[in-house]
């Protein structure tokens, strides 16, 4: 069978598409054992997709024993196992093969440990703060001038970065805020330098503003800043103390070289600090901020540390940019919730927040040390771990010669939740597939339990 065509659609991935449509034929005896199927280059053109599309298609059935691969004579089909057949089963005896399961273990990156949660400590401050006739009214437009000082002296506390409460502008995430932030931006800048791979929904709130993107690479190894000094860009958004998504952070010499970039360009550095309370085998590095607080745009989010739904984000400007965005956005209402702002500044004053961070730094180390422990254990040759150092999620580079998707859709037949990483990528794309495994959600008994289905889903 040289030639075939079929039609696919957009509800979902094409590879799986073409796995169906194959799948099928061979189940029917529309093909027989042994028949040729065509090559990934003929198969491609015919469908008018991406050879990579159907290599994928075709890597799913050999992985599930519906075809072979015979080195350069190509793919032929098997005589089919009756194990192949399990779709057909009823849910008991789906369950008895251990195949197509639903969900156990996801491995969610954007989640928080619920066990240790604050939550009565939560509830009765905020039962406090509902009795207070402030909290009847409209928040103001940049945010509470309570929860305002009280970030102004956890920064300086934690980050070093002293700065006046004023200069602090409160939001409800970094996305908002860096397109709030764009509307200022773009009247003096037309481009902005970004992470490859890099956080995609800062790019996308750039694009939002019709900025031209150029990318910096980001290697295991960290930034590779040779290319710097050619980019047009005086704006470049980073993430330096846990870089979104490899992990690695900026050395105090790399921090100082972007500072003098910035200062001699007359440009600014928008730094995401999004998770630095995170770091397990060192106290977090001084911030960008610190060092300079006239270049750099410092933004921070009480997502990842506390609680996503919160949204609560915040950033520190710049003078002169602060006097613009005041100018352009004192007439707008407040984005986040007036009520978990009063919240959220009588808990830190209250000093609950150093505690609740103190006491998730060793929660979450310890997970950490869990996810990378069993992950060796079952996966002695088979991977390689990226950024245990620091954060809620590692990476994992496979080595099975495998697609990112075969392993996604792989996995989930086992009832596990993987996350893929190849969205962050611009250029820079890694020559083997690499996942993203959140823990923070997740016990220890939990993680063991998903990391040794997934080595039954892929090896």
């Amino acid at each position: 069978m040289k030639n075939i065509i079929f039609a696919l659609n957009d509800d979902s991935p094409k590879y799986k598409q073409i796995y169906l449509h194959f799948r099928t034929f061979i189940e029917k005896g529309d093909l027989s054992v042994n028949d040729p199927l065509p090559s990934i280059r003929q198969l491609a053109d015919s469908l008018q997709v991406s050879r990579n599309t159907t290599l994928s298609a075709y890597e799913q059935l050999v992985a599930e024993g519906y075809i072979r691969g015979e080195g350069r004579r190509g793919y032929f089909v098997n005589e089919l196992d009756p194990v192949l057949f399990q779709h057909h089963l009823n849910p008991t005896e789906i369950k008895k093969t251990g195949v197509g399961k639903q969900l156990l273990i996801d491995f969610k990156a954007g989640a928080v440990d619920q066990v240790h949660f604050p939550l009565k400590i939560w509830r009765k401050i905020s039962n406090q703060v509902l009795t207070i006739e402030d909290t009847f009214r409209y928040g103001h437009p940049f945010g509470e001038e309570c929860l305002r000082e009280q970030i102004a002296t956890y920064l300086l506390q934690s980050r070093g970065v002293k700065t006046d409460p004023s200069a602090i502008i409160i939001g409800s995430s970094t996305q908002q805020m860096l397109i709030y932030l764009g509307q200022i931006l773009k009247g003096e800048f037309s481009s902005v330098i970004v992470e490859d791979p890099g956080y995609d929904g800062a790019r996308d709130a750039f694009q939002f503003h019709r900025f031209t993107l150029e990318s910096l690479p980001v290697r295991e190894t960290g930034a590779d800043f040779s290319t710097l000094e050619q980019m047009e860009s005086r704006l470049i958004y980073v993430t330096p103390s846990h870089q979104s998504p490899i992990g690695v952070s900026l050395s105090i010499q790399e921090r100082q070289m972007l500072i003098q970039w910035a200062n001699m360009g007359q440009g600014y550095i928008l730094e995401d600090d999004y998770d630095s309370e995170f770091r397990y085998t060192q106290k977090p590095f001084p911030s960008l901020a610190s060092i300079d607080s006239t270049r750099v745009i410092y933004l921070g989010n009480f997502s990842k540390s506390f609680l996503p739904g919160i949204r609560l984000c915040y950033m520190v400007l710049p003078q002169p940019l602060l006097n613009d965005y005041q100018n352009q956005f004192l007439h707008f209402e407040s984005t986040t919730s007036l009520l978990s702002q009063l919240t959220m500044a009588k808990f830190m004053e209250e000093g609950e927040w150093n505690r609740h961070i103190k006491r998730m730094r060793l929660v979450y180390k310890r997970k950490m040390q869990c996810i990378v422990t069993e992950l060796k254990n079952q996966f002695v040759q088979q991977l390689t771990i990226i950024g245990e150092q620091s954060g809620l999620y590692i990476l994992v580079k496979v080595h099975l010669n495998h697609s990112e998707e075969w392993l996604i859709e792989r996995a989930s037949l086992y009832g596990v939740k993987v996350y893929p990483t190849s969205i962050y990528f611009i250029k820079n794309h890694s020559d083997e597939p690499i996942l993203k495994l959140g823990f923070s959600n997740l016990t220890c008994e939990e993680i063991q339990q998903g990391v040794k289905l997934l080595k039954e889903a892929w090896l």
